[in-house]
């Protein structure tokens, strides 16, 4: 390992320990990502509608958290703008909207959450996926803010990136609101252990966002 690539991992290290995350995105996946611009384009488009989805299910059920519902309706009017960010980045691109794919990565964190509890542990295990998406999805951000050679798209992502951080501690915030820091301390580092597993197992794709 030369010194560039010693010092580049360094600062990726330093990078996913901020967002709490055990295990840095393979490098490659930039190169991958750009050699399929369309692909994850596509597939960011509807992640951020995904995650306008998530916020608006969450109010729904769950109104009479008022906080929550305070704090997550902005979050919607912002994922949403996200979503038309992005298309009008592949429009001015000259790129088409794909299909929607499923999303391995986020059904592998779903199958993770307990089930059959109680409505509050419903929410813990809730909040912490969402919190979790947001994290892994700040960090390949950055990787594109950083990497990427399109200098248009550095910029374009460098903003998502730091919206997505802020998202991130939004939603754990909100898990220590309303289930108490030390349960959600422990069930986080469970969260974080199992998406490291995850991220492992999965096939390292450039038309996949996570």
């Amino acid at each position: 390992m030369n010194r560039y690539e010693h010092d580049t991992l360094e600062q990726e290290l330093k990078s996913i320990q901020m967002l709490g995350l055990q295990l840095p995105t393979d490098p490659r996946w930039v190169n991958l990502a750009e050699m399929e611009l369309e692909e994850i384009l596509t597939d960011h488009a509807y992640c951020e509608q995904k995650a306008a989805t998530s916020c608006i299910s969450l109010i729904q059920q769950y109104p009479d958290k008022t906080d929550m519902v305070k704090s997550l309706a902005p979050i919607v009017t912002e994922e949403w703008g996200h979503f038309r960010a992005v298309l009008a980045e592949m429009e001015k691109r000259g790129l088409k909207l794909g299909r929607q794919r499923k999303d391995e990565y986020v059904n592998e964190l779903l199958k993770f959450q307990k089930k059959g509890g109680s409505r509050e542990d419903a929410l813990l295990e809730k909040l912490l996926v969402c919190a979790l998406i947001e994290a892994r999805s700040c960090e390949r951000f950055r990787l594109l803010s950083l990497y990427i050679s399109d200098p248009e798209l550095r910029g374009f992502y460098h903003r998502f990136m730091v919206s997505e951080a802020g998202h991130y501690r939004l939603f754990i915030d909100l898990a220590k609101q309303y289930a108490g820091e030390a349960k959600t301390r422990q069930r986080w580092q469970e969260y974080l252990a199992k998406e490291a597993e995850i991220m492992r197992e999965l096939e390292l794709r450039g038309d996949r966002m996570h």
